[in-house]
């Protein structure tokens, strides 16, 4: 496990905010199981998920920058709360999958041009002897706003998409699993992102998810 503890430039639970952050999300739980789910619930509903504006420097991709400014990506949110499980000294990774995403909206739908999410990032925590993956990306809110449902995590069991929403309508499919890594693969995240999506990050386009998600409910309903 001792790949899965050390601070890193990314999972950078040194950084005073990370460290109180953890800490204070972790308060009355008494045992990594506990942590995890806390820090799990934590992660998933105070920092927003938000696909538009990514910065994918060293600085911007780090647990601290995540943390700071409540909102973030999958991967971001999943770097964020691994460095968290790392701070309360639970052994955590991350994992990267891609996904076929049936409930984006449509200018992102636009600006990926596809519908295929490569490099979506989870994480895991190492519990009771074994690897549990959890999904932080999506915030209680988004989901309610998109009519999902929203992921939980009890310690025991993967936190996975689900493959349908709560009117049985296609959600997410993994499609291919890449693996998992003891810290962020930034450069190969770069390299990926930027062949396969250059209208959304060569151009840093900006946006609101969660306002968009709610405006294209608003309208098919």
């Amino acid at each position: 496990m001792d790949a899965y503890l050390p601070n890193t430039k990314y999972l950078d639970y040194d950084h005073p905010m990370v460290a109180g952050y953890a800490a204070e999300a972790a308060t009355g739980a008494h045992n990594d199981r506990e942590r995890a789910v806390k820090l799990y619930y934590a992660v998933r509903d105070d920092i927003r998920y938000e696909p538009y504006g990514i910065d994918l420097s060293p600085t911007g991709m780090t647990a601290s920058s995540c943390l700071e400014k409540r909102r973030g990506f999958c991967v971001a949110k999943s770097v964020l709360l691994a460095a968290a499980g790392r701070a309360v000294g639970i052994p955590t990774r991350l994992g990267f999958a891609d996904v076929r995403n049936h409930l984006a909206t449509e200018r992102l739908l636009g600006a990926m041009g596809t519908d295929l999410f490569a490099y979506h990032g989870y994480m895991e925590f190492h519990l009771n002897g074994a690897w549990v993956k959890a999904t932080p990306a999506f915030n209680l809110a988004l989901c309610e706003k998109f009519g999902v449902l929203p992921l939980e995590f009890d310690g025991h069991t993967d936190s996975l998409f689900h493959p349908h929403d709560r009117a049985g309508k296609p959600h997410m499919e993994y499609v291919r699993d890449h693996g998992t890594f003891a810290d962020l693969p930034l450069d190969l995240l770069t390299l990926e992102y930027l062949k396969l999506y250059p209208g959304l990050f060569e151009t840093a386009i900006e946006g609101d998810f969660a306002a968009e998600a709610e405006a294209e409910h608003r309208v098919e309903s």
